[in-house]
Parts: structure tokens; C-alpha cells; sequence
């Protein structure tokens, strides 16, 4: 117990510092995916798809516990699975289609203020409220870029930036039910059913669609399904298990610094891919990163 204590207490390796930076690289690409995904599909085939391609996944995960389940939680895990992969899974995607990958990746970075929120709401987490100034901070920089967005050269309709933010809430009930009623589960185990009870009804869903004529006729059918794809196994299956190893390796604060880094490689990536980016971008980012930081202080 001393040698772990006193191993997580060092300096983090050069292991630990490659982990975060792959784990921000694999959420942070997850926002231009979307994009990528949306020109054959829609919001809702592509929700599906990503929640149906992670059951599968998580299947074997699903079986090997399955007789292990605490069926008293049912309705627990179900609000977990609607709330963190059912939900959001559509609201980003639906988000994108009217505002750019980088302004939806720097948006998706408040999930750690509104986890505060909803725990001093809901969840009777007293401390929260005094980070009251973080919290304010950070939503004061989603305002800034949702309503001056168009003076930055984003284009489409930047309100859509809403359905981050909702999708940023449910992350945050789903992160307080785990942590108030799901503590004693183990998190693959947590993921696998959440997967799996949203993702088996969605799989049934896909084949009411014309998703099949769509990947097989469509110009660009099958690279939108190989981007969904990644998206499902890169951005959930293994992202889960690149953060899990990171926390073991080190400590819960330093694996939250990927909250920071998540928005940096969004916005990287979409000037890549020719979206514009000004110094209103960077703006709106830093007050959002502040407020995250001021979040986190002791």
C-alpha cells in the first residue's frame, strides 16, 4: 500500500504523460469524426451506430458479468446509459450540424463545471457552490463563443451550441449517479450494461432506416462507416480503458488534465480541416479552461 501511495505521489513517467496525450488525442479527434460521419448519415443514424458498435463491443464484458448484475440498481443504470452514451451520442452529432468540430470540442470541456452543479443540486455536494466563481467563469465563455460566434467567422447556426451543453448535463447526472449509487461496481462493468441496454435497441432501430442503402450507395457510405467505427472503439472502448490505466498509474487530478487538452487538439484539428479559427476562439476557450481550473482548486 506504502510503495503504491508513494509511486502515485512521484513525478508522472514518461508512460503516464504518452497516455494523456493519446487520451486527448482519441476524445479530441472524436468531434471531427462527427463531422466526417455526417456526410452520409444523420444525427440519429450515427448516435445509433456509435451506441450500437460499442454494445457489440462490450458484449463479451456484458456476458462474462451478467449473472453478477445487481438488479436493484436497474433503474440506475438505465438513467447511466441514457445519460451518458444514449443521449449525447445524438446531441453532439445534431450539435455539428450547424457548428464546427473545434467550437463543439472547446464546448464539451464544461462537463466538469456542470458535474459540480448538478451534485450541489441534486446530489447535496455542499463544496461545490464554493466554486461558484469557476462555474460562472466557464459559462461565461460558452455565452461568449455561442453569441459572438458569427464575429468570428463560425458559421451556421450558432445556438446549436445548446445541444453540447445538454449533452454536457447528461454526462454530468450520469457521473453523479455513478459516484452516489454505482460506486461499489467496477467501471467496465458499469459501461458494458449502460452499452448494452441503449445500444441492442438501437442496433434494432438501424434496420428500420435506410442505413444499409446509404452505406452501400451513397459516394461516401462506407468512410462515414469506418469513421463511426473509430469513433465507437477509439472514443469509447478504448478511451475507457487508456483513462482507467491513466488514474491507476497516477491520480485522479492528473487524468482530469485532459479536460484541458480536449479543446486544444479539437481546435487544432478543425484548422486542419479548414474551419476558421480567431482570436474570439481562443477567448472563449480561456474562459472556459479558467473556470475549469478555478473548479479544481482546493
Amino acid at each position: 500500500m506504502d510503495t503504491q501511495s508513494a509511486q502515485i505521489s512521484e513525478r508522472p513517467s514518461l508512460l503516464s504523460w504518452g497516455i494523456l496525450l493519446l487520451l486527448s488525442l482519441v476524445w479530441g479527434s472524436s468531434y471531427i469524426l462527427i463531422k466526417k460521419s455526417l456526410v452520409a448519415f444523420t444525427p440519429l443514424q450515427i448516435g445509433c451506430l456509435r451506441l450500437s458498435i460499442s454494445a457489440i463491443a462490450f458484449l463479451p464484458i456484458f456476458l462474462w458479468h451478467f449473472k453478477q448484475i445487481e438488479w436493484s440498481k436497474l433503474k440506475y443504470l438505465i438513467i447511466v446509459g441514457i445519460c451518458g452514451s444514449g443521449l449525447p451520442a445524438v446531441l453532439f452529432p445534431l450539435a455539428q450540424t450547424e457548428i464546427s468540430s473545434s467550437v463543439a470540442g472547446t464546448l464539451s470541456s464544461l462537463t466538469p463545471l456542470f458535474t459540480l452543479i448538478i451534485g450541489a443540486l441534486f446530489f447535496k455536494t455542499a463544496s461545490a457552490w464554493s466554486k461558484l466563481t469557476g462555474i460562472l467563469v466557464g459559462l461565461m465563455g460558452a455565452i461568449f463563443l455561442i453569441v459572438f460566434g458569427q464575429d468570428a467567422g463560425i458559421k451556421g447556426n450558432l445556438w446549436y451550441g445548446l445541444f453540447i451543453l445538454i449533452g454536457c448535463v447528461c454526462y454530468a447526472i450520469s457521473t453523479n449517479i455513478v459516484k452516489e449509487h454505482l460506486q461499489e461496481m467496477s467501471s467496465f462493468k458499469i459501461s458494458a450494461i449502460a452499452f448494452f441496454m441503449v445500444g441492442i435497441p438501437c442496433l434494432g432501430y438501424l434496420f428500420t432506416t435506410d442505413i444499409v442503402e446509404i452505406i452501400q450507395t451513397h459516394e461516401y457510405g462506407w468512410r462515414s462507416l469506418g469513421t463511426v467505427t473509430v469513433l465507437a472503439l477509439g472514443g469509447t472502448l478504448m478511451a475507457t480503458v487508456l483513462f482507467f490505466k491513466l488514474v491507476q498509474l497516477t491520480n485522479p487530478l492528473f487524468a482530469s488534465l485532459v479536460s484541458y487538452l480536449i479543446p486544444m487538439i479539437a481546435m487544432l484539428l478543425g484548422a486542419f480541416d479548414g474551419e476558421s479559427i480567431t482570436i474570439l476562439h481562443f477567448v472563449g476557450m480561456g474562459l472556459i479552461l479558467v473556470g475549469v481550473y478555478l473548479t479544481k482548486g482546493k
